[in-house]
């Protein structure tokens, strides 16, 4: 487990991963984003359809996990709970756009 930062997967259906994240230890950006990269490499994620992250992360985090997972997955979505749903933030899947909202 992270010192700065937290990833866990939380669930697996249909070829799609969930995944939740979150702070650890407050430290500044440089080394959360180092800890980010290394907890999501920890998760082994062999990659499918796609990839719904949950759970609060600062931008430079967040490009890096994205960074990490974009070419594993069809799509990678970020949950916004103003919405109450799953954004679709970069695709690769015809199926799925960006801007799609996901349950």
């Amino acid at each position: 487990m992270g010192r700065y930062f937290r990833a866990a997967i939380t669930e697996e259906k249909n070829g799609v991963v969930t995944i939740q994240i979150g702070f650890g230890e407050p430290a500044q950006n440089s080394l959360i984003v180092r800890d980010a990269v290394a907890e999501i490499a920890s998760l082994n994620l062999a990659g499918g359809q796609g990839i719904k992250i949950n759970g609060p992360a600062s931008l430079p985090v967040m490009v890096a996990i994205a960074h990490a997972v974009v070419h594993l997955f069809g799509f990678v979505a970020c949950y916004d709970p103003k919405l109450d749903k799953y954004v679709v933030a970069v695709s690769h899947d015809p199926s799925h756009k960006a801007g799609d909202l996901i349950d």
